[in-house]
């Protein structure tokens, strides 16, 4: 089992270049919307877990949605 992992998941760059151009634009977007609305637990679970975007975009999609950003003027 871990030779298999090795050879064919790790082993093979262009499957980790694939994976990484997938998952770097939902987490900085989702980043970016979570520091925004103030989601402190959000922002930190985003940061740490590693899910191949999918906790990204369901935060993206469903969560970030429901919430507004007010801008105070001075």
């Amino acid at each position: 089992m871990n030779t298999l992992i090795a050879n064919g998941i790790l082993g093979n760059p262009w499957l980790i270049l694939i994976a990484a151009l997938w998952i770097l634009p939902w987490k900085g977007v989702a980043l970016w919307k979570a520091a925004q609305l103030s989601h402190k637990g959000w922002f930190i679970a985003l940061l740490v877990v590693n899910t191949l975007g999918v906790l990204d975009i369901i935060y993206i999609f469903f969560i970030a949605k429901k919430y507004t950003v007010e801008i105070e003027s001075r």
